[in-house]
């Protein structure tokens, strides 16, 4: 009963905080206060940005023919203008009003590309841009439209006449203003920082007092310095995140160069750490680890942004203050998740995935976590993100975490973590022939009256990864009975698994590197998984599972042996 309470306490403090937080933007964006989004038109973009996200010119053919491929979702609006095509896929609406997809006009080069994306802005300030409302001015969607519409200027205003020129710049100059205005009523997290980046990048790129340009660097250093972590993670423990944040505050950094404006501290040593810890998440074949709402790796992109890491180093192997450890040897990488629960106005892609871990070797992964990120589809949502899609241990097919899963309180709220690990401790086992932690949560303590702990090991010259998973009483003293514990081993779609003459679980890639599972105390079972991660979309896969009662056995050992390498 207790446990239910907390829960719907800390539900009620979410609903009450976001009640409140959009009273005071429908106030700030009403009648009263429209005239604050009114002034000086300015007269002309100083400088266009650069913008790192990959651009396809073929992407700008179909958007041509009216055909829009955003998030992942195709939409054909048959010749009509696409801000009045009605669809219920809001991600793909929110692309389109983001106007992202610009930059794929900027990469055909063209004329026609050019006079077709004036089109596009001429007809959102037709249909949007008279009245504010909807999910065109989203706080978070006008972020990414202003940045965009500041990235490909020179695009959209390549052979406009003076009344466009003139309108875009009296649209844009009101899309600032009223983010402005909204920035500070926004929910915490990436979408807030990206208002304040988007500021930023209105300062430079356009004619404004200095006072201005100081006031938007002063609020980017104080949001900077509060969800950027001191080892270079984000507040919300997405290594998606750190992704979409660098394509945006890198040109941010290298614009305020152009304009010789000295870049704040906190943004250079933000992107400072954010580079290395970018990499710390990177397998060796360019897939970002699948942890807390990160899903399938563009790898392009990620070489596209690391390639403005001047540290050029090692990744760090401890992120005490991310939650997150690596063990790298020879060619086998390891990062597993060792921290709680991310603040819950920043959980609503975090999963249940505490101690779970992924291992690579060289161009392959061989054990992952299931992935889903903000873009997947949100029948699939529930099953990436407990703990039973991760690898690593569920008690009574039980998440180590609890979800807020109403539909009516999601529309208000969406679905943050309401409870889950308080405590997780971890220490690193280093010796000079291997790399370790030892680990252990709570998140099952309150239920179960269990902790796991976890104590990996990789040594051999990376060839062997040792494991002990124990449940604890915190204690001491008997396991309650009826408890059931099953550790999961997610395997990528890739590999293949099949059983050897000792009757041995084997893992083997297509070229010959092949993986060797073993376990002395517990028969090891094959059972079906699916890796929602995949570029293509979801694909059927595999899982090693050991289940076992943990009044019988409180501690299990495993290790997985390289076992062959024909290449």
């Amino acid at each position: 009963m207790a446990l239910i309470g907390t829960d719907i306490g800390n539900k009620s403090a979410l609903v009450a905080t976001e009640l409140w937080r959009r009273m005071r933007r429908r106030l700030r964006a009403g009648p009263i206060y429209r005239w604050r989004f009114s002034g000086r038109t300015p007269d002309r973009v100083l400088i266009a940005p650069p913008d790192l996200r990959l651009a396809d010119a073929q992407i700008a053919i179909e958007i041509y023919h009216a055909r829009y491929p955003l998030e992942g979702h195709v939409v054909d609006t048959g010749g009509h203008s696409p801000f009045l095509f009605e669809t219920p896929n809001v991600k793909w609406q929110a692309a389109l009003h983001g106007f992202r997809w610009l930059r794929h006009m900027r990469a055909s080069g063209t004329e026609l590309a050019a006079a077709n994306a004036r089109a596009l802005v001429a007809d959102w300030m037709n249909v949007n841009g008279r009245r504010i409302s909807g999910l065109a001015w989203d706080p978070d969607v006008t972020a990414r439209r202003i940045i965009s519409w500041l990235q490909h200027s020179a695009v959209v205003l390549q052979g406009a006449d003076y009344s466009f020129y003139r309108a875009f710049l009296k649209s844009l100059a009101l899309q600032i203003r009223y983010l402005r205005t909204m920035a500070p009523e926004m929910p915490d997290g990436e979408a807030r920082l990206r208002a304040r980046i988007a500021l930023c990048f209105a300062a430079l790129s356009l004619p404004v007092a200095q006072t201005t340009l100081k006031g938007a660097t002063r609020n980017l250093a104080a949001e900077l310095d509060r969800q950027i972590l001191p080892d270079g993670g984000h507040i919300s423990r997405n290594p998606g995140t750190l992704m979409e944040l660098l394509a945006d505050l890198v040109p941010l950094r290298y614009t305020y160069s152009n304009q010789a404006e000295n870049p704040p501290e906190a943004l250079i040593g933000a992107v400072e750490r954010m580079l290395p810890a970018l990499r710390f998440f990177r397998h060796s074949e360019g897939t970002l680890a699948r942890f807390n709402g990160m899903g399938p790796t563009i790898h392009d992109r990620v070489a596209a942004i690391l390639h403005h890491d001047d540290t050029a180093g090692e990744p760090l192997l401890h992120a005490p203050y991310s939650g997150y450890e690596r063990m790298t040897m020879a060619k086998t990488i390891i990062v597993a998740d060792t921290g709680t629960a991310p603040p819950r106005e920043v959980s609503h892609d975090a999963q249940a995935g505490c101690l779970s871990f992924e291992m690579s070797s060289g161009r392959h992964q061989f054990i992952v976590n299931c992935g889903l990120d903000k873009r997947g589809a949100d029948d699939y949502r529930p099953l990436a993100r407990a703990t039973a899609g991760h690898s690593t241990a569920t008690i009574n097919d039980s998440s180590s975490a609890r979800f807020q899963v109403s539909a009516r309180l999601s529309r208000i709220i969406g679905s943050p973590i309401v409870a889950g690990p308080s405590q997780v401790k971890c220490e690193r086992t280093d010796t000079r022939q291997s790399q370790g932690f030892l680990a252990s949560h709570d998140g099952y303590v309150s239920r179960f009256g269990l902790i796991h702990e976890r104590e990996l090991s990789l040594g051999g010259d990376g060839s062997v990864l040792q494991g002990a998973d124990r449940f604890l009483r915190p204690g001491g003293g008997p396991v309650r009975s009826g408890l059931r514990v099953d550790l999961r081993f997610h395997i990528h779609p890739d590999i293949g698994i099949f059983r050897d003459r000792a009757e041995k679980l084997v893992m083997a890639a297509r070229d010959g590197e092949a993986w060797t599972f073993e376990c002395r105390d517990v028969a090891a079972e094959v059972e079906e998984s699916i890796f929602f991660a995949g570029l293509g979309g979801p694909k059927r896969s595999c899982q090693i599972v050991l289940s076992f009662d943990p009044v019988e056995l409180q501690e299990v050992e495993w290790r997985l042996v390289r076992s062959s390498d024909r290449r």
